[in-house]
């Protein structure tokens, strides 16, 4: 592959990584994990999240979602529901959502800001562009799975 292929790449992989480290660094500033962000998040989009549906979106294991969901259940900031097929599926209880209210709030401001300089058409386009480079990646690499470096 060409030096500039290498170059190109590795700014993508850079920017993404970047991307990522800001919701760390602004979920470290406010007290919590970077994992109990993404459980957060997940509860703000969808109001419900099984482990399996964290583990498969962000890619994580499955004992690093279990810890975050246990300590967040213990706190009394989550309760169990019946969930898709034998899953459990955990909800937010009144007192958890009076906890992850201020943290959307914050980053809804934030995110809505980034959005507006940024414009919904670019944002629109980088995230189809990603997808796009996404399945194009799994597809390749699951091609040469198997085959030695």
């Amino acid at each position: 592959m060409e030096q500039e292929s290498h170059a190109l790449l590795d700014a993508i992989n850079r920017a993404i990584v970047q991307f990522r480290g800001n919701y760390s660094r602004w979920a470290a500033v406010h007290g919590i994990s970077y994992n109990e962000l993404l459980v957060l998040y997940t509860l703000r989009e969808q109001g419900y999240c099984t482990q399996k549906q964290i583990c498969d979106r962000y890619l994580l294991p499955r004992q690093t979602i279990n810890h975050v969901i246990g300590v967040l259940h213990a706190g009394g900031l989550l309760t169990r529901r019946p969930g898709p097929g034998r899953e459990k599926a955990y909800v937010l209880t009144d007192a958890g959502l009076d906890y992850a209210r201020p943290f959307w709030d914050f980053l809804e401001v934030g995110e809505a800001a980034a959005l507006r300089r940024l414009g919904s058409d670019k944002l629109r386009t980088l995230a189809a562009l990603l997808q796009e480079y996404d399945r194009a990646l799994q597809e390749s690499l699951e091609h040469r799975e198997g085959k030695q470096p």
